[in-house]
Formats: C-alpha cells, structure tokens, sequence
C-alpha cells in the first residue's frame, strides 16, 4: 500500500508540465518526478526494478 504520497509542482511557473513525487511503499521511500509526457523518472532509490515496473504499467 503507497502512503504519505505527496506532489508538488517541478516548476516555480505552475503553469508548466511537471510534478515532483514521493511516498512510501512497504517501508521503502520512494522519490520521482512526473513528466509532462506522462513518464515517471525514479530519482530515490535508484532501483532498476522499480523504474521498469512504473514502465510496464504505463505502457499497459
């Protein structure tokens, strides 16, 4: 289950594309920025398995 989720704008100007991410997911920390062409980019941890895991499930 994902908890304390939080986001906020990557951009001073809010009128752009973009958030920065964070939350928790099974005691583990996680960090990313969500793009404006709908990509997340995992910034913490640096977890390979995680990036491919957002890649499979927004592909889907």
């Amino acid at each position: 289950m994902i908890q304390h989720f939080k986001f906020k704008p990557l951009f001073e100007n809010t009128a752009l594309p973009g958030w920065h991410i964070s939350f928790y997911h099974d005691r583990v920390y996680y960090e990313g920025a969500y793009n404006a062409d709908g990509s997340i980019e995992c910034l913490v941890p640096q977890n390979e398995q995680f990036s491919e895991q957002i890649k499979k499930t927004s592909t889907d």
